[in-house]
């Protein structure tokens, strides 16, 4: 039986009959629908809302050496950049911003701070303050004690939540080299890598690809994990090369610079396939691109 059945109209009463008919035409209908296998539709799942997690199995988004793309943080994403990729704020940005790039045919990355505190985000609270340490340099924001997972892993899977049901691609997690500055707290590389890991594998959870955001040091033991990387004035300190492993995996590498002129760096990102612009560093619409 297919289809929706009408709906029931009455028809006029007939004359009762006898009880040996009735008795017959029931065991006529029960043979009938054994032998038509007679049943409801099988029930199908409509297509799911944007921003759930795909099905076990789903590709994920990997994104391919030389991508342009777009990184706006302050504000809401503006979508008149004609390039295939947006990079932009998870908290800024709700999900009709994320559909209506996606519209556009762009994929979209959860820019989402992972290795410090910000004292202007809505889930501030649940951060105790045993796991905040100096300010890292920009206003309102602390290093976090990435030793403590057990803390810190369910706000992280919190974060990463509203990435999924926004409806992003992907996830670029900041701040994931406070083993090499002044946190406050006594990091090993060690502590970085198992965090660094740790971010990956949530994001993987969740169907959304992710990016070793900086940490040059430890890309060799990261390449793996990552699906790209995105990278702050790699040419200013020289060191663009080390991005090469994501390159040589297939993986873009999104790369920006702030001081150097894009003459002073495109050409080598162009032999490199890095995917290079220059922003100032509020990171508005404005971009100068290689």
């Amino acid at each position: 039986m297919t289809g929706k059945p009408p709906p029931h109209t009455p028809t006029p009463r007939a004359p009762a009959a006898p009880p040996v008919l009735i008795a017959s035409v029931v065991l006529l209908v029960l043979a009938v629908t054994a032998l038509t296998g007679c049943s409801a539709p099988p029930r199908t799942s409509p297509e799911a809302p944007t921003g759930t997690s795909p099905a076990p199995g789903g590709e994920r988004w990997r994104p391919r050496p030389g991508l342009a793309w777009q990184w706006q943080l302050d504000g809401r994403a503006d979508p008149s950049v004609e390039v295939p990729v947006y990079d932009i704020d998870g908290f800024e940005n709700t999900a009709a911003d994320v559909a209506r790039l996606h519209r556009d045919g762009r994929k979209v990355i959860c820019y989402v701070n992972v290795g410090a505190w910000e004292d202007f985000r809505p889930d501030r609270d649940e951060f105790p303050r045993s796991v905040l340490g100096r300010n890292n340099g920009w206003e309102g924001e602390r290093w976090l004690d990435i030793r403590r997972i057990p803390v810190l892993k369910p706000i992280m899977e919190r974060r990463f939540d509203m990435c999924r049901d926004k409806g992003f691609d992907a996830v670029e997690p900041d701040l994931m080299e406070g083993y090499g500055n002044d946190t406050g707290f006594p990091l090993t590389a060690a502590d970085q890598l198992r965090y660094n890991r740790m971010i990956a594998d949530i994001a993987h959870e969740r169907g959304l690809s992710v990016g070793l955001k900086n940490d040059l040091p430890q890309i060799p033991q990261l390449v793996d994990d990552f699906d790209f990387a995105v990278n702050e004035e790699c040419a200013q300190y020289g060191e663009c090369a080390e991005l090469t492993p994501f390159i040589e995996a297939g993986k873009a590498v999104f790369h920006v610079e702030y001081a150097e002129p894009t003459g002073e760096f495109c050409a080598e990102s162009r032999e490199l396939k890095l995917s290079s612009m220059r922003k100032k560093l509020e990171l508005g619409v404005w971009r100068d691109p290689c």
